[in-house]
């Protein structure tokens, strides 16, 4: 038996997910007698993909073409489903992240294959795997497995932890798929991304401010505080919408879908779609002047008051606490 795991990289490095994937798949692996196969797909990649090996993986396919160094959902799908056709995989493994969630449903379509999307967790009984994945909007888990031949889970970031790199690499194998001019009907031209700007959907820790900030300038003490613990600063669709903050910091049923470790939610009122993009963090700290606040039920800490009270005062203790 054979998993391919898909590692995703962006601009000759691999991306946080690409780590978290591989190790699931080796830890599933152990548990069924399996091999773990990486595939990365891009351009001038081979190099950086042996460092998988030190994650679980016992080889790894680089899919290499020049037109690959731009996102194409159509070509990527193509060579993942053509990699998992070559090696006679059974179950394939992706992250669910934007690119992620976009290929993994049109590779299934090529193999025939049941998809298990926005997995938390991974049990194998008796040889099969059963996964867990959050459901109506975040308020209830579901255990499900699939039945097909051909495997699909799509795994949330921040959830299966990849650890430290046992140091070891693995030969890579570089291998051609044909392309042609209908794969790329539709690529990527150009992503644009914040010089030293965090992505919420990999980030570790995330500060997140709603519409009761009254204001795009009150995000400053927002980012104050995410810049103290190291984190991330998102938002909520009220604010996005209104043309305070950019998409990509959304956090969402219609946004990024996270897994922090420690998610704070600031005058957010806790609408159940945005619910469903972070309920699955570890710990969830609301801060709200509304004790009736949906946010609230959600929370594993919660601070009823002014936020323009209470943000200044936390960022001023965790300075404190750096010696800063």
């Amino acid at each position: 038996m054979k998993i391919l795991a898909f590692a995703e990289q962006r601009n000759g490095q691999f991306k946080k997910t690409a780590f978290e994937i591989v190790k699931a798949a080796k830890t599933t692996a152990e548990k069924i007698n399996a091999e773990v196969i990486a595939v990365v797909v891009g351009n001038n990649i081979a190099s950086i993909a042996g460092q998988l090996g030190g994650y679980g993986a016992s080889k790894v396919i680089a899919v290499e073409d020049a037109r690959l160094e731009l996102y194409s959902t159509s070509a990527y799908s193509k060579v993942v489903a053509e990699i998992a056709k070559q090696e006679s995989t059974e179950i394939v493994f992706f992250p669910a992240s934007e690119l992620g969630k976009d290929i993994a449903p049109r590779v299934a379509v090529k193999l025939q294959a049941g998809l298990a999307a926005g997995c938390t967790a991974l049990i194998v009984e008796n040889g099969t795997i059963k996964a867990t994945r959050p459901v109506y909007a975040g308020k209830g888990l579901l255990d499900v497995s699939v039945t097909t031949g051909i495997k699909i889970f799509t795994l949330r970031p921040n959830v299966f932890t990849a650890g430290d790199s046992n140091g070891s690499t693995v030969a890579v194998e570089t291998r051609k798929i044909e392309l042609n001019e209908i794969d790329f009907a539709v690529v990527v031209k150009e992503v644009k991304a914040a010089r030293g700007k965090k992505d919420v959907a990999e980030a570790d820790i995330i500060v997140s401010g709603g519409r009761g900030l009254k204001g795009p300038e009150n995000f400053a003490m927002i980012e104050d505080l995410a810049g103290s613990l190291g984190g991330a600063v998102g938002a909520s669709r009220a604010v996005v919408d209104a043309g305070w903050r950019p998409h990509d910091e959304q956090v969402g049923q219609t946004g990024k879908t996270v897994s922090p470790s420690l998610y704070v939610a600031v005058a957010i009122s806790g609408a159940v779609q945005h619910l469903a993009g972070m309920s699955s963090s570890k710990y969830i700290v609301a801060i709200n002047k509304d004790r009736d606040a949906p946010i609230f039920s959600v929370a594993d800490y919660g601070i009823v008051g002014d936020a323009f009270e209470v943000i200044p005062a936390i960022t001023a203790e965790v300075k404190k606490l750096q010696g800063k």
